[in-house]
């Protein structure tokens, strides 16, 4: 039997306790840590879901806005406030030629696959060219060139005209898809194009803004889209002087 004296039982009892002591402090920190884990990871998940909602609502947002003014909104470079500045731009209009008078002859199924079909060829060209789609008018589509990215005045003028060209060509192959559907195959578009000076840039209320052109240039593309004969495109002087030694016109 082992004699233990009264201050080694004292020093054994305090070692103890502190061994006690540390293992539940051990066993806290533990805890804490597993508790900030667990918070770490509702947190990332709380993100992660966020993060999926903005890139879903992102994603319809972009429908609605050309890529290119789509792409300078959430890069920062353009702000989502009412201001416009003067730029060169070359305007496209273009639409269906009787297209009222069409569309009052079919359903709506039908009516809505033709022109979806149409739409969604013409603007492929167009994004494919670098065209800034400004908007859909029923059955007429308006894009411009310059802005928000410009390649040069010639280069855009250059380059309208050519998405004009590819454009009459795909409606030949798009009309096969119209006469599988019972719609005439004689259905024909007309094209406008002028180069000018235009004011472009949020126009509207503090609470709606519509970003496009505004000016002459616009009327007059308008116009000469209005008085163009059925798949040709009717350019202005204007354009025709800056694409004049890469395109030929008559």
């Amino acid at each position: 039997m082992v004699d233990i004296s009264k201050d080694e039982l004292r020093s054994m009892k305090i070692q103890l306790a502190k061994l006690q002591l540390e293992s539940k402090l051990r066993s806290n920190l533990t805890t804490e840590l597993d508790k900030q884990k667990q918070r770490a990871r509702i947190a990332e998940d709380i993100a992660k879901s966020k993060s999926e909602q903005i890139e879903n609502i992102a994603k319809q947002l972009s429908k609605y806005l050309s890529p290119q003014l789509y792409n300078s909104i959430f890069s920062g470079e353009k702000k989502a406030k009412i201001e416009s500045e003067k730029k060169f731009l070359s305007i496209f209009f273009s639409d269906i030629v009787s297209f009222t008078t069409i569309s009052d002859d079919m359903n709506s199924k039908s009516l809505t696959d033709m022109l979806n079909t149409y739409l969604s060829e013409m603007s492929d060209i167009a994004l494919s060219y670098g065209g800034t789609i400004d908007k859909y008018i029923g059955d007429a589509i308006m894009i411009f060139f310059g802005d928000p990215k410009t390649a040069g005045i010639k280069k855009d003028a250059v380059s309208c005209i050519r998405m004009a060209m590819e454009m009459l060509s795909k409606l030949k192959v798009i009309k096969k898809k119209w006469r599988d559907q019972g719609i005439s195959d004689k259905l024909s578009i007309r094209i406008g194009i002028h180069s000018d000076i235009c004011t472009v840039g949020n126009f509207g209320s503090k609470d709606r803004l519509d970003y496009t052109v505004l000016g002459n240039g616009v009327n007059l593309a308008s116009r000469l889209e209005g008085l163009a004969d059925s798949n040709s495109i009717l350019i202005s002087e204007n354009t025709y002087n800056i694409i004049k030694d890469e395109i030929t016109c008559k």
